[in-house]
């Protein structure tokens, strides 16, 4: 199982998430199939905040729903993307550090997805195999907690969201007021 994991990961990261598409009204199972119009996502289960792997099919689904990519939403525009997301990383980090959290030398695949007003609506992530060790229950309820009380800079047209890589403590502290 670990290893389909980390193939995974491999693999969205060279190639980008895949997506599904959705088949039916039904949710779940019955959606991984070739149609997005007749899903309804709403009826899934899927937790605000989740390892990669774990609800592998809502995971697909979600990751449908919310195809617009970070990039997009930005206009093309990787510096201003790449401000965001760091920016986001950056809150995190702060946040951890105002709860006596301990969060530095934590490394990470994550996906974050979005509302159309930048509210975060769901955390999926994956410890990297040289990350600190962490109990990812805790971690899972920091992500959750930083969800509740952070808005992220940005609105866009449709949801979106993006998958990256994060290392705490984030190295790059630089502040860009032009992308904001």
């Amino acid at each position: 199982m670990k290893r389909a994991i980390i193939l995974f990961t491999f693999y969205t990261l060279l190639l980008g998430t895949p997506t599904f598409a959705l088949a039916n009204n039904g949710g779940g199972d019955d959606c991984v199939e070739e149609n997005t119009e007749n899903c309804d996502y709403q009826d899934l289960e899927l937790p605000k905040v989740f390892l990669i792997g774990e609800y592998a099919d809502e995971f697909e689904i979600a990751s449908a729903e919310y195809s617009l990519q970070l990039m997009d939403a930005c206009e093309q525009d990787m510096n201003k993307a790449y401000f965001k997301w760091l920016s986001m990383l950056q809150e995190m980090e702060d946040y951890a550090d105002g709860l006596d959290f301990e969060i530095k030398g934590v490394k990470m695949w994550i996906k974050v997805f979005w509302d159309k007003d930048g509210t975060i609506d769901h955390i999926a992530y994956y410890l990297k195999p040289n990350s600190r060790n962490v109990n990812v229950d805790r971690l899972s309820a920091f992500f959750s907690s930083f969800m509740n009380q952070y808005q992220f800079p940005l609105e866009a047209k449709e949801k979106f969201s993006n998958y990256g890589s994060a290392a705490f403590p984030i190295v790059s502290r630089r502040k860009n007021t032009d992308n904001k």
